[in-house]
């Protein structure tokens, strides 16, 4: 068991989110109960994760989607009143890190994702963008086949380039739009998990190949890695539970 004060200092001084301009708090966003034994961490807190949450009993819930992004409306009602209501009926901490959770080098969705389609010599690139090299050269086909049994989800494949991929360029989530930073490094794919409209032409005509491989399936692998960093710092228990999303 540890306080919640403890767990959130060390999560700080690991992800120093500080340093970042986000979309959202990072860090506590809805205040539980102070002692904290078993962590739940999911994608997002959507209702059924704090469903689970409730189920394993745990104290805290660790998210990389939490609450309260900008621009949103800020009427504590409907969809949001009911999750914040039963967070506070159960007195379960809720603890999000957005960019923060991408980009460390370690526990980051970035890093993590990197081991998982087993990319060698992962490193930023620029930004929140990473690039690393296949450990074998494989036709696009292959590698939309490699991605899809590691994500376990088909990945859209788009766009045109050379017949073998050997040097690829990665950001979780919606990062479509760095499609740019992978074209001026010269880099024959870029991986991300969302996919706009203009992407296909870029892709179609600078000559590069992009996969949307699915904005939650590209960022499962972080917020496991950090639960799982807590557990061994602290002792407690940690669960991930995966509400599948196709998107």
């Amino acid at each position: 068991m540890a306080s919640r004060h403890e767990i959130l200092r060390t999560i700080a001084e690991w992800l120093q989110p500080e340093n970042f301009q986000d979309y959202c708090p990072n860090g506590l966003q809805v205040e539980g109960r102070e002692q904290v034994e078993a962590i739940v961490s999911g994608v997002t807190a959507s209702q059924a994760l704090i469903d689970a949450a409730v189920e394993a009993n745990a104290d805290m819930i660790l998210v990389h989607h939490g609450y309260f992004w900008k621009g949103e409306d800020q009427r504590i009602q409907g969809m949001k009143r009911k999750r914040i209501k039963q967070l506070l009926d159960h007195d379960i901490n809720l603890v999000a890190y957005h960019l923060p959770l991408d980009d460390h080098p370690e526990y980051g969705n970035n890093r993590q994702l990197a081991d998982v389609l087993e990319i060698q010599n992962a490193r930023p690139l620029g930004g929140l963008v990473w690039e690393g090299e296949l450990s074998e050269p494989m036709t696009p086909e292959k590698f939309c086949l490699h991605l899809a049994r590691k994500l376990h989800r088909e990945p859209l494949w788009v766009g045109e380039g050379v017949a073998e991929i050997k040097r690829v360029g990665w950001c979780t989530g919606a990062a479509q739009g760095f499609i740019d930073a992978a074209l001026n490094a010269g880099l024959d794919a870029y991986i991300s998990g969302e996919i706009s409209e203009p992407t296909t032409h870029t892709a179609r005509e600078c000559g590069i190949h992009y996969f949307a491989a699915g904005h939650h399936a590209t960022e499962r692998y972080g917020v496991q890695a950090l639960g799982e960093a807590l557990a061994n710092e602290f002792g407690v228990k940690h669960q991930f539970v995966d509400c599948d999303n196709p998107v």
